[in-house]
């Protein structure tokens, strides 16, 4: 199916503003909206049409109607940190809620892909070593749990509707303004006493990548997205040339602020302990898509472009 007119949510992020430039520059495409209450503090691309609107208001329903929108790309939802995280939960979950309804009415909506994050598997000594779609949605661990609810239940009401959802590993590399990027810029960083997570990052390139094919692709399902290998935490800290400085579990949220103003979600202070890998076999054979950065490989280009900003 060619997608004709998309519409990009959250296109004032990072990944959200590239994506919606990416699938502009596709000359199968002919309009592409992008949706934000502000326009962010990156330029703006050109060929995208910006539309400033709230997700949680009456507009969004009448742009989608209006420029007969045939793709929606929801890459609004972020994590929920810091002294605004009761106003971004409201965002991504009230937000994501208003948005699949004025989708649901809009005849001309036929594809759906939604940014999601392999933090809906939660984080504990219980996980298993590695998860794959197929492990439920750990309740009441991210706000994209509650989005992925919503979405489900918008795919059982427009069954016609292709919905493809794609759960990312910690995106990370050159540029990258983030809580775990931040986490391994500190000069000493909290680290959890008696742990060394498993860490599987995804290159902020392989992540455009992957939500380009989602829209422009037939490929419904659900798919995780993680580059091979792992890194132990320790490991990522010596080669971000960074000291550790471990804490009690119930410290490091506390410790992350105090080291440097870092905060992360509930969801990302378990990972620092228990760690999480997901399984990419799908994304691999039925999406089509192999990274081209490992874990590694990813994290090394991000302690370099993170170098190479500081000499200037």
């Amino acid at each position: 199916m060619a997608s004709r007119v998309v519409l990009v949510t959250g296109v004032a992020d990072q990944l959200g503003g590239q994506l919606a430039a990416r699938l502009a520059a596709d000359p199968a495409i002919d309009r592409v909206l992008g949706v934000d209450v502000t326009p962010g503090p990156g330029p703006r691309d050109a060929r995208v049409e910006f539309v400033r609107a709230d997700i949680r208001g009456p507009r969004i329903a009448k742009v989608i109607d209006s420029a007969r929108v045939d793709t929606v790309v929801h890459a609004a939802p972020r994590p929920s940190v810091g002294p605004r995280r009761a106003a971004i939960k409201e965002l991504n979950v009230i937000g994501t809620m208003r948005l699949l309804s004025a989708c649901q009415r809009a005849d001309s909506v036929r594809k759906l892909v939604v940014k999601s994050t392999a933090e809906v598997y939660g984080a504990s000594a219980s996980s298993p070593a590695v998860f794959t779609e197929q492990d439920a949605p750990e309740q009441g661990h991210a706000d994209e749990v509650e989005v992925e609810g919503y979405v489900r239940g918008f795919a059982r009401r427009r069954p016609d509707v292709e919905l493809t959802v794609i759960r990312l590993a910690e995106v990370i590399g050159p540029g990258v303004d983030n809580a775990l990027a931040r986490y391994f810029s500190l000069p000493v960083v909290p680290t959890v006493l008696g742990f060394d997570a498993r860490v599987q990052l995804l290159h902020v390139n392989d992540a455009l990548a992957v939500l380009n094919r989602a829209a422009t692709h037939h490929l419904p399902g659900v798919f995780n997205a993680g580059g091979d290998g792992v890194l132990m935490l320790s490991q990522a800290i010596r080669r971000a040339g960074r000291v550790p400085l471990p804490l009690p579990r119930a410290a490091i949220g506390f410790g992350t602020r105090l080291a440097g103003r870092v905060d992360l979600s509930p969801g990302q202070a378990r990972l620092l302990s228990y760690g999480r890998v997901i399984d990419t076999t799908r994304l691999k054979t039925t999406f089509g898509f192999t990274p081209k950065w490992t874990t590694a490989a990813a994290f090394d280009d991000y302690v370099h472009g993170r170098s190479a900003t500081a000499r200037f």
